[in-house]
């Protein structure tokens, strides 16, 4: 049975340290992450946490690499282009 990776949402006031958490959590329990931010500053906390959760998981062995990709999503009937990063062991 295949797992489904639910998306961790970053936002410009997100902690990078705790989203570094539930990174590190994600691809500990089913091999990969997918982290979603929209705008600059929660692409900027987005990338810093993702950093952190290097040295989270590095603890275990584990080093990781980040795909990045544009998606839209909507938002108030419009879209938005937002940025995913597949987070993923290397």
């Amino acid at each position: 049975m295949e797992e489904i990776v639910d998306i961790i949402r970053v936002a410009t006031r997100s902690k990078p340290t705790l989203v570094a958490g539930a990174i590190a959590a994600s691809v500990r329990q089913t091999n990969e992450a997918s982290v979603q931010a929209m705008g600059p500053m929660a692409v900027n906390q987005a990338m810093k946490a993702i950093a952190v959760a290097c040295s989270y998981l590095e603890v275990d062995g584990l080093a990781i690499v980040c795909v990045p990709s544009f998606i839209e999503v909507p938002v108030d009937g419009g879209k938005r282009t937002a940025l995913r990063f597949h987070v993923e062991p290397r």
